[in-house]
C-alpha cells in the first residue's frame, strides 16, 4: 500500500497532489530544480506529513512518486533512483513554453514515450495531464462517494440555465427538467429518479478551499496551463 507519495516538481499540479495526499493521510516528499529551501512555506503549509528534499531523495523516498516538470526537463528526471518504481507522468508537450522538441515535432514517438524510453526501469503512466490544477483539487471525492460535479452525460444535449435543475437517473445518467415541469424540456428518455437538486457544480473537499495561491493564479484556457 501506497505510504509516502514523491513529488518530482511542485508547482500547481504538484502542489495540489501533495495537498490532496496529505488530507487522504499520506506522508509527501517534495522537491523542485530550485532546491529544498524554496519549498519552505508549501511544507510549513501541509504540516508534518511533508517535507522538502532534492528530486533523487523523493524519488528515492516515494512509494509512487509523480513526475510533474516542464516536458522539455524530462531526460534530467533521476532514472537510477526511480528504477523500480511506478512514476505517475503529467506532463503535456508545450511548444511555446518549453520550446520544441524535434521528435515530437516529426510525429514520431508520444511524449510518453520519450519519458518511459529514459526511465527504461520504470514503469510510466499517464495521469492529471488532462485535468487543471483548480479542478483537481476541488473535484477530488473519498473513495466511494458519488461524484456530482461531473459534467452531464453524453445523452444530454440541452445545457443547463437559470430555473432548471438536473435529475440523476438510476442508471447514472443525468438528464435536465424545468424547475417549473417534471417534464418539459426533459432530454434523456431514461426514467425519472427522485434524485433532483440544483445544477452539479465544482465544490471545496475536505481539504478545505483552495489555496490562495490558486485562487490568485490567473485564468487560462486548455488543460492544465500552469506552473508546475
Amino acid at each position: 500500500m501506497t505510504k509516502t507519495l514523491g513529488l518530482i516538481g511542485s508547482g500547481m499540479i504538484g502542489g495540489g497532489l501533495a495537498r490532496l495526499a496529505v488530507a487522504a493521510g499520506l506522508d509527501v516528499v517534495l522537491s523542485n530544480s530550485r532546491g529544498p529551501r524554496t519549498l519552505a512555506g508549501l511544507v510549513a503549509e501541509l504540516g508534518g506529513h511533508a517535507r522538502a528534499a532534492t528530486p533523487e531523495e523523493a524519488a528515492r523516498a516515494g512509494d509512487l512518486v509523480v513526475a510533474t516538470v516542464p516536458l522539455k526537463a524530462y531526460d534530467r528526471l533521476p532514472a537510477a533512483a526511480l528504477a523500480g518504481k511506478v512514476v505517475i507522468d503529467t506532463m503535456n508537450y508545450y511548444p511555446d513554453r518549453d520550446g520544441r522538441i524535434a521528435e515530437l515535432d516529426a510525429g514520431g514517438p508520444t511524449s510518453s514515450a520519450l519519458v518511459q524510453r529514459h526511465l527504461a526501469d520504470s514503469r510510466v503512466v499517464k495521469a492529471f495531464n488532462s485535468i487543471d490544477f483548480r479542478r483537481l483539487f476541488v473535484s477530488a471525492r473519498p473513495s466511494g462517494a458519488p461524484d456530482r460535479s461531473a459534467l452531464p452525460s453524453p445523452v444530454t444535449t440541452r445545457p443547463p440555465r437559470r430555473g432548471w435543475r438536473s435529475c440523476w437517473t438510476s442508471s447514472g445518467t443525468t438528464r435536465w427538467t424545468s424547475a417549473r415541469s417534471p417534464t418539459a424540456g426533459a432530454v434523456s428518455r431514461a426514467p425519472r429518479s427522485p434524485r433532483c437538486g440544483p445544477a452539479p457544480r465544482s465544490r471545496p473537499t475536505a481539504a478545505g478551499r483552495l489555496p490562495r495561491s490558486f485562487r490568485s493564479w490567473p485564468r487560462r484556457s486548455g488543460p492544465d496551463l500552469g506552473r508546475r
